[in-house]
């Protein structure tokens, strides 16, 4: 068998890796700050690994009083970054950390060794199992990699309690050297496969998230968050059968009049107020995208005539009763569409064409109204 130090030292030299790589993936994504506290938190750890692993058979205050907290704030660090992942604060990372610090230290200050090394494994387990929690309730997003991970942090915190519950049995409150036990043995062996394994499926998950946020970046518009162009149509090809849905052409009226009165700025801000209107009136379901410039088409799938009419209209009235940003509060902006239900077997081009021309009679008759494109005649 492999002695403790040797396995301490193991422990420290595969975190010192992991360490650089999720650096690197953190300067290379800065906004992705559960990296960076994932880092700090392991690079403690490594510490303290070393120390622990250099201290040899000596049991002094110093060898365990410096160690202790400095592991306990790495892990600390690693639940903030577990959270950081679920965009959640980390505040309560923070008071997690300080309180196992302060629960650890106490009674080795005092002298007695063994209820000090007793509170740093069971806070060390109660740490990685609410990081593994945290793994868990994200499972929604990746979800192999995710529940992979809660199923790691749940084994390390369970050899680390089982330390705890080892020295507990045995009475053991004040330790003259290192715990030796089968407990502190699986112990190491668990944080080596662990550390390796988190680390592993962390990067693994913050690559598939980068890969998921490039792909949203070039389908979405920039500025209202609605779909570009090439994502809107990218799965309605010109001679694709559109059966079941309907399509509406949006056009605000007289939007050139906006920009040059109120500013290009206070025009963006019209577009992102029209985009918020387009996603709070239609369905999740209904699929929206900006043309170019202030034209907008949105997909309804099987919706019909009557029912794209009425989503239409409630469109059109919603965004009429919206004061202009930076007007004097009775300036409305208005909107006009045009519309169109796919007949049996039409194409979606087809379609498309038919919601465009209802859309130039609605703009040819006064604006700020909704038309809807007679059916196809059929030859």
């Amino acid at each position: 068998m492999i002695d403790n130090a040797s396995l301490l030292i193991g422990i420290a030299f595969s975190g010192s890796a992991l360490v650089l790589a999720l650096v690197i993936g953190w300067l290379n994504s800065r906004a992705e700050t559960y990296l960076i506290h994932g880092a700090i938190g392991i690079g403690l750890i490594v510490l303290a690994m070393v120390a622990l692993g250099l201290r040899g058979d000596s049991y002094t205050l110093l060898a365990q009083l410096i160690p202790f907290p400095v592991m306990l704030a790495g892990l600390a660090y690693v639940y903030s970054g577990s959270r950081l992942f679920n965009a959640k604060p980390v505040r309560p990372a923070l008071f997690v950390g300080i309180a196992a610090v302060v629960l650890t230290s106490i009674p080795l200050a005092l002298g007695l060794t063994g209820i000090g090394t007793l509170m740093l494994n069971f806070n060390a387990g109660v740490i990685l199992a609410l990081c593994g929690l945290e793994s868990w309730r994200g499972r929604a997003d990746v979800r192999l990699a995710m529940v992979a991970n809660a199923i790691i942090y749940g084994l390390v915190a369970a050899s680390f309690l089982a330390c705890a519950i080892v020295l507990l049995i045995e009475g053991q409150w004040i330790l003259d050297g290192p715990p030796d036990n089968l407990a502190e043995d699986i112990n190491s062996i668990m944080s080596l496969v662990g550390l390796t394994g988190i680390g592993a499926i962390t990067l693994t998950l913050h690559h598939a998230r980068a890969a998921r946020r490039h792909h949203l970046e070039a389908n979405t518009d920039a500025l209202t968050g609605v779909l570009n162009r090439r994502a809107l149509f990218g799965n309605y090809g010109e001679s694709a059968t559109a059966t079941g849905l309907a399509v509406i052409m949006f056009d605000l009226d007289c939007f050139k009049q906006i920009n040059d009165h109120l500013g290009h700025a206070h025009g963006d801000m019209v577009l992102v107020r029209f985009a918020e209107v387009l996603r709070s009136e239609l369905r999740h379901t209904d699929i929206i995208g900006r043309i170019g410039g202030e034209e907008f088409c949105a997909i309804l799938p099987g919706a019909d005539h009557d029912a794209a009419g009425q989503a239409a209209e409630r469109v059109r009235r919603a965004f009429d009763d919206l004061a202009l940003p930076g007007g004097s509060g009775t300036e409305t902006a208005t909107v006009s569409a045009g519309l169109a239900a796919a007949d049996e077997g039409e194409t979606f081009s087809s379609v498309l064409s038919r919601a465009d021309a209802a859309l130039y009679k609605a703009k040819q008759s006064g604006r700020n109204q909704v038309q809807v494109a007679p059916f196809r005649l059929v030859a």
